[in-house]
């Protein structure tokens, strides 16, 4: 891994790590937030192997898209769980009145996990801090 790659990781596990916090403390929306940057950082991170980088959440997501799921270099599930986290990102950062709730911040979380396990898999050296 490049030190941009390890340093994404990183704060990948400190965003999950957050998130579960947050969830204990009965802040979902909060929560959801984090999980989904914790997935978001990773993205980053898998897309950067390949030299690319975006200004927006919107590019870093669609072309984790085109790069991973669509050629099936990774499982569709992923990007299907950073769509979900990404709205409930939305919905936890902006809604006045978030409906998230403890299962929804789980899923999120358990998600997040996933794509670190993912990364380190496919980027090979892991951070050893999950």
């Amino acid at each position: 891994m490049t030190s941009d790659q390890t340093a994404l990781v990183a704060k990948a596990e400190d965003s999950v790590r957050a998130a579960e916090l947050l969830a204990r403390d009965g802040h979902y929306g909060f929560a959801v937030s984090r999980a989904y940057y914790a997935m978001f950082y990773i993205a980053e991170a898998m897309l950067l192997e390949h030299g690319l980088r975006f200004t927006s959440h919107a590019g870093v997501i669609s072309a984790f898209g085109q790069r991973f799921s669509k050629t099936q270099k990774v499982p569709s599930e992923f990007h299907h769980y950073l769509l979900a986290a990404r709205d409930g990102r939305t919905e936890g950062d902006y809604d006045i009145y978030p409906k998230l709730t403890a299962d929804d911040a789980a899923l999120a979380i358990a998600h997040a996990h996933e794509f670190i396990n993912l990364a380190e898999s496919m980027l090979g050296e892991a951070t050893g801090t999950a």
